[in-house]
């Protein structure tokens, strides 16, 4: 076995961006060089190799092979490995670390890995994947230890939320009712558990009738498999709960009614109110060190940011903004979704927010998510999903819930699950699918510490490997029809969705597919 047979770069990453073949130097940016790694900071550490065919181009089989180090406790996304991708012509490839939150109310996706190809081909329809339970809104998807998880509001007043987990076509397995009242509004995990939020969802604020069920919630659970739920305690004030989202560690939780409130989990039963705030904090993500949160109220429609203790600082609000909805880190930056207008904002830092364009004639921009390079965004009233196309220009991708006769539709929740991007939707209450090229997801959590990770490009199939061991295949495709050759520089550490945060080593890029066996002993060797 000759491990090196067609490798075409191997940037070691011990003391610099040297490619030991000679080959392809990179020029470092913000990367430090320590204990026989390169470490970038999530902020905007990168390495950059000049553009070549040669390199990741064409419609030719390759593979890529490296060691990362992620830390077990985040305060931003992990993101992107390595990334050859032009968005303009939507051509390249993308492997990425997801830890998606703020989706709108959930933390969709938990350090998944993702390699995705394209060649600027026309995305696939979406697919129903069937109704969970008696859904009438699906608030909530999070991928957790290889199955997809729905949370949802069911409207009858003997019914309750459920949670569901996806078993493939339009099958839906349920996992219980965690509490008696009528919807599970937000999923997480949360070391190694999925933990889902049960709430009183007040369905007149989507122009349906109010539940005849009038239970109330503000209680988390944690998943015990089956359909067992154990308690993790009410919350001090609420009747329902916006969104489930970690940072630093800890599970943070927020308010969807007054009285305004985020509150930390501090294990056992207890929730501790993290400060004092004017008004309602709804979606929450973690971007670049800190824990954002949407404003909920008229008079506080913008962005917060909290680092910590009691403080809760005013980012500012988007020009004719009433409510903020949902957030997605792309190329390195934030956005946001809001009301009314239908528009995505992207963040400028301080109080700045530049307008990225609107949705077509939507009014409302919910679930954002970035999937094989670019940036989708979920609608209402007609539960649309939109692709950006950059300079404020959105694509606009199809119509998910096509219910007559009602005023909102909504397509609200989204994850990326199986190499496609799901979306949930009210008031059909259905889970659709699509995928943009060819993509594979390995839809576990990535451990922190030191792992091994491939990506291979076969003979028209993708796959995935983890620890030396092949975690996921995507389908197969026709071989030769996705040429990914661009313009653009080969990134390591940074990408369309944003600056890796952790350590690489040993990174190597070869021009074949790598077998099983090499891919073992590339995993074994220090």
């Amino acid at each position: 076995m000759n491990v090196d047979q067609g490798l075409q770069a191997h940037w070691p990453l011990v003391t610099d961006a040297h490619d030991v073949l000679g080959r392809y130097p990179g020029d470092t940016r913000g990367v430090v060089f320590r204990d026989g790694a390169a470490w970038f900071d999530g902020r905007n550490s990168v390495v950059e190799v000049p553009n070549s065919q040669e390199i990741l181009g064409g419609s030719r089989e390759f593979s890529i092979a490296g060691w990362l180090h992620t830390a077990p406790t985040l305060d931003h996304v992990l993101g992107d490995i390595v990334s050859k991708f032009d968005p303009s012509s939507r051509r390249g490839i993308n492997f990425t670390l997801m830890n998606f939150a703020g989706v709108t109310s959930s933390q969709a996706n938990h350090r998944n890995l993702f390699f995705g190809i394209d060649a600027g081909t026309a995305p696939s329809e979406w697919r129903d994947c069937g109704r969970p339970g008696n859904s009438i809104m699906v608030w909530a998807l999070c991928v957790h230890q290889g199955d997809l998880y729905a949370g949802t509001f069911e409207t009858g007043k003997t019914e309750a939320g459920h949670v569901y987990r996806y078993a493939g076509e339009a099958q839906w397995v349920d996992c219980g009712a965690p509490a008696a009242c009528n919807a599970v509004t937000s999923l997480a995990v949360h070391e190694g558990h999925l933990y889902a939020a049960a709430s009183h969802y007040r369905s007149s604020g989507s122009s349906i009738a109010e539940s005849e069920n009038e239970t109330p919630g503000g209680e988390v659970f944690r998943y015990e498999g089956g359909t067992q739920w154990a308690s993790c305690g009410v919350l001090p004030n609420p009747e329902a709960i916006f969104g489930l989202t970690v940072y630093r560690g800890q599970l943070y939780a927020s308010s969807m009614y007054k009285p305004a409130g985020v509150y930390r989990y501090e294990g056992g039963q207890n929730w501790q109110p993290c400060g004092q705030l004017s008004g309602r904090i709804a979606a929450m993500t973690v971007h670049r060190g800190y824990l954002y949160g949407s404003g909920y109220d008229v008079e506080h429609a913008g962005v917060y940011r909290y680092g910590g203790g009691d403080e809760w600082v005013d980012c500012g609000t988007p020009a004719g903004v009433t409510q903020t909805y949902s957030f997605a880190q792309h190329h390195g930056e934030m956005y946001v979704g809001t009301w009314p207008g239908g528009r995505v904002f992207r963040y400028d830092g301080e109080m700045g927010w530049e307008d990225t364009g609107r949705l077509g004639q939507e009014e409302e921009v919910m679930a954002m998510a970035v999937y094989n390079g670019k940036l989708y965004g979920g609608t209402l009233p007609l539960a649309e999903v939109y692709r950006y196309d950059g300079d404020g220009s959105w694509t606009r991708t199809g119509q998910l819930d096509t219910t007559p006769d009602v005023r909102y539709r909504r397509a609200w929740s989204m994850a990326v699950y199986q190499g496609k991007l799901f979306c949930g939707t009210l008031p059909a209450g259905r889970v659709y699918s699509m995928e943009a090229g060819c993509c594979v997801t390995h839809d576990h959590a990535i451990a922190p510490g030191w792992c091994h990770i491939a990506a291979v490009r076969g003979k028209g199939q993708l796959a995935l490997y983890v620890g030396g061991k092949q975690a996921a295949t995507s389908r197969m495709i026709e071989d030769g029809v996705l040429d990914v050759s661009n313009e653009q520089p080969l990134r390591i550490g940074f990408g369309t969705h944003d600056y890796f945060n952790g350590g690489m080593r040993d990174l190597r890029i070869y021009g074949r597919l790598l077998d099983s066996d090499e891919i073992l002993a590339l995993s074994k060797m220090k």
